[in-house]
């Protein structure tokens, strides 16, 4: 058995701090928190206001003294003081009883493949200022890839697609390993980006956010059924409300740029690949995990660009902290940890 195994099967509690949602399981309880990584600060006396779902809520709608933060962005932490306040607040309540037992001292948590000493470093302290005794750091294409069932301890290749918030990771595993890997900024919240900057640089009009979701649904269609979409923000000149009516087809070609560099992502991982794992690819095709798997059209456009066979995994969003509780649990083969694992 490996020893690396072995201490995450000492591990009671499984943290997947993403820069959209923040995860935590506990073994025995479950998943316990799957809320927003934000947090609301009163920025005069750095009084904490709202955690999760209340902090999101109050993004773009605050008075100058309060200020939303979201304390991880592209899987790592960037603020470690509010990523400390945010879990205190978030999981507080829901282990006391386990610290008393003494339960919270292990911790594992997911990291992306290519973070750097700093990036891990900060994750480590992140949970051992909440109180953690001992962190163990899981590659989250590794963590991915078990959550999605995925036989990643078998000398055969899987590819596999984290779609986060703000990046993608791509990474193939053979052997539970990564074999080769990159990261791609393409995610929900550069989507969203992508989407405001067209209607601001075409119309010089600055949409809400509950105004662009429904705009990324083109993403979907095809050009033969694209309907006109009618939408309302404020005018950049004069701030007052206007409404104008988007093309779909501009919302895609918005959005070309981002996908053409996944498209190129995914090629320099299959050209950093042996043969005898493309020629596995090309049978058993990629798996999309993460929150942002589930874009209108990623998949379909994937499909077109690589000719390959793509799977959205069931409950994508979920796949990291899943793939973290099977190793807590000891549900899944020493090789599925070997290679993803770092201390």
């Amino acid at each position: 058995m490996s020893p690396t195994l072995e201490n995450l099967r000492r591990c009671s509690v499984a943290v997947d701090m993403g820069a959209s949602r923040t995860r935590v399981y506990v073994k025995g309880s479950g998943l316990i928190v799957d809320a927003p990584s934000a947090v609301a600060v009163n920025t005069l006396s750095g009084t904490l206001i709202a955690v999760g779902e209340a902090a999101e809520r109050m993004d773009g709608r605050t008075p100058p003294h309060i200020r939303v933060v979201r304390p991880v962005a592209g899987g790592t932490v960037v603020d470690i003081d509010m990523a400390q306040r945010m879990l205190r607040a978030l999981v507080g309540t829901k282990l006391r009883g386990l610290r008393r037992r003494r339960a919270l001292v292990r911790a594992a948590a997911v990291v992306p493949h290519d973070a750097d000493p700093l990036a891990r470093r900060a994750a480590v302290e992140t949970l051992t200022g909440v109180g953690a005794r001992r962190v163990e750091l899981v590659d989250s294409p590794t963590a991915a890839a078990v959550g999605s069932g995925l036989p990643v301890e078998l000398p055969e290749a899987t590819m596999i697609l984290v779609c986060g918030a703000a990046s993608t990771q791509v990474a193939v595993l053979s052997l539970g390993a990564i074999v080769a890997s990159d990261t791609v900024r393409l995610g929900g919240d550069t989507v969203h980006h992508a989407v405001v900057q067209h209607l601001r640089n075409q119309h010089e009009l600055l949409l809400p956010s509950e105004a662009v979701r429904p705009l990324q649904l083109a993403l979907a269609g095809e050009e033969s059924d694209a309907q006109i979409a009618e939408v309302i923000g404020r005018d950049v000149v004069s701030g007052l409300a206007r409404s104008v009516s988007v093309n779909p087809q501009d919302i895609r070609t918005a959005v070309a740029l981002p996908l053409a560099n996944l498209s190129d992502s995914i090629r320099s991982v299959l050209l950093g690949c042996p043969p005898d794992l493309v020629a596995d690819l090309a049978e058993r095709g990629m798996v999309l995990a993460g929150g942002s798997a589930v874009l209108p059209g990623l998949d379909e456009r994937i499909r077109q660009t690589t000719g390959m066979t793509v799977h959205i995994a069931e409950e994508p969003q979920l796949c990291a902290v899943n793939g973290l509780a099977a190793m807590l649990e000891g549900r899944v083969s020493p090789l599925c940890v070997g290679g993803g694992v770092r201390g």
